[in-house]
């Protein structure tokens, strides 16, 4: 028997290419390819890259070129791009970049398994020129509804997908309920809600590669969801570019509210989790369901970017500090214990001093969980690049670091609030070293703190244990496990 050809998959970027990697992982396996953990390990290795900001890019070119160098150590015949920075730049990469063997966009996906074959063999493939996916383009009702519409990283299956697939797999249901291979053990697992933006942020980029916002049918995630289940997640994370607006181009714009409470309800899942909602989005009726439906978080992962209204106004955004404090007060007055994290770009052209102070003053009372704050740069096409009123970018870094420092005081003084509190969470590792660690409801994986045990005694990753808040560690918290709940009955 030949040897199976062999591929890595390494993943840069935010949760929704983390699926994008599991669903080109399963397509892979599904087609022979045995997959590795170390990229020197393969025949070819899979760069899944980011483009959404220069660190990230630089981030993904070095990934590439560090891939390259394997080619001449071992076993590694190619290197390959794909993901976000592929697809937003194409054959400008490729060209920019030789020592990416081939470069592929998201219509390659479906396909993937020739594609690379192609490239092993020594063949040559055009990657594409690039272009607006369809932003400014009408889709009819009749195509949001058809499961042929591809979705960025949710491309059409090929027809004669295999019957008898590997252990551990999940079996595709058409283009959105796509194959997936599990890349890690851990008990968590993003779920994609939807792909692409209809928002027009002047500062964003996004939609210019990743298209417009096409919902997931709610039965395909539902399903994927019951699959990572059986797999030994405890928790899932809906990801999109804009959760909030799942279910618009379906004809209900409320569709999220209907479909938390059936994920919370399948069997094995013991937390749902939503990420990235929009201020200007944000309803009643999803508030209720985020903070009253048993094993849905109550945590709002809300994008503010500012609040001062003139820079927001200027970012193509709504709302203001009062308002955005007015917003929290309504999740708080029905779930005092609700996480809420943000992210906030500071220098953002024409933003004055007393633009920073209002930002400030939100800030302040906001008693966030976890701040992100970014200082402004220009995106290529996007209207802000254009903009006039720039400021310098040492006064950009200066405006950074002092809005740091004071993200980094609120959110440790915020940290000193929960101690006292008795919190539910899931286990996600146990070192002998390292000791036990978990997060609460209200801290999402990658972004935000975690709980560090006082004692990993009888825990095990994938347990919801009762704990009580002991003490902080900056923005982690310290908890001492109380009991262990158990999932049958809770």
């Amino acid at each position: 028997m030949p040897e199976r050809r062999t591929v890595a998959l390494v993943t840069l970027g935010c949760a929704r290419n983390e699926v994008d990697s599991e669903e080109l992982a399963g397509r892979l396996e599904a087609d022979g390819w045995q997959l590795v953990e170390d990229a020197e390990a393969a025949d070819v290795a899979v760069v899944n890259t980011c483009g959404f900001v220069e660190a990230a890019k630089k981030d993904s070119v070095d990934a590439l070129l560090e891939a390259n160098d394997l080619k001449s150590q071992g076993r590694t015949q190619a290197v390959v791009a794909v993901g976000c920075m592929a697809e937003r730049y194409g054959k400008e990469l490729a060209e920019a970049l030789p020592e990416a063997d081939g470069v592929l966009g998201f219509d390659d996906y479906a396909d993937i398994s020739d594609r690379l074959q192609t490239i092993l063999g020594g063949g040559i493939h055009a990657s594409h020129t690039p272009r607006d996916r369809r932003k400014l383009l009408p889709i009819s009702p009749a195509e949001r509804q058809d499961s042929a519409v591809a979705l960025p990283g949710h491309a059409q299956e090929p027809a004669a997908a295999p019957a008898d697939l590997p252990d551990g797999l999940a079996p595709a249901s058409g283009p959105r309920a796509p194959l997936r291979r599990r890349l890690g053990t851990s008990p968590v697992a993003s779920v994609k809600l939807a792909s692409g933006c209809d928002r027009r942020c002047s500062f964003c980029a996004i939609p210019s590669f990743r298209g417009s916002f096409i919902s997931r049918r709610p039965s395909d995630v539902l399903q994927e969801t019951r699959w990572l289940a059986e797999q030994g997640v405890k928790e899932i994370m809906l990801v999109s570019e804009n959760n909030t607006s799942y279910g618009k181009d379906l004809g209900d714009i409320r569709l999220l509210e209907t479909l938390l409470p059936e994920l919370a309800e399948v069997d094995g899942i013991e937390r749902v989790r939503v990420s990235y909602l929009q201020p200007a989005e944000m309803r009643p009726g999803l508030i209720d369901v985020l903070t009253s439906t048993p094993k849905v978080a109550p945590y709002f992962d809300l994008s503010f970017q500012h609040s001062a209204p003139g820079v927001l106004r200027a970012m193509r955004r709504f709302g203001d500090t009062d308002r955005f404090l007015g917003l929290l007060e309504q999740i708080r007055a029905k779930a005092p214990e609700a996480g809420v994290r943000s992210n906030f770009i500071v220098g953002f052209p024409g933003e004055s001093e007393a633009d920073v102070a209002e930002l400030e003053r939100f800030l302040t009372g906001a008693r966030l969980d976890a701040i992100g704050v970014f200082g402004y740069s220009d995106e290529d096409g996007t209207e802000a690049a254009g903009y006039e009123g720039k400021l310098p970018e040492e006064e950009v870094a200066e405006r950074l670091a002092r809005v740091s420092r004071l993200a980094e005081e609120l959110v440790s003084q915020r940290a000193d609030e929960r101690v006292g509190e008795t919190v539910e969470v899931l286990v996600e590792s146990v070192d002998e070293e390292e000791g036990a660690v978990g997060r609460a409801a209200h801290q999402a994986p990658e972004t935000d703190g975690q709980i560090l045990f006082t004692s990993g005694a009888d825990l095990t990753p994938g347990r919801m244990v009762v704990a009580k808040v002991v003490g902080t560690e900056g923005v982690d918290l310290v908890a001492e496990p109380l009991h262990l709940i158990e999932e049958a009955g809770r």
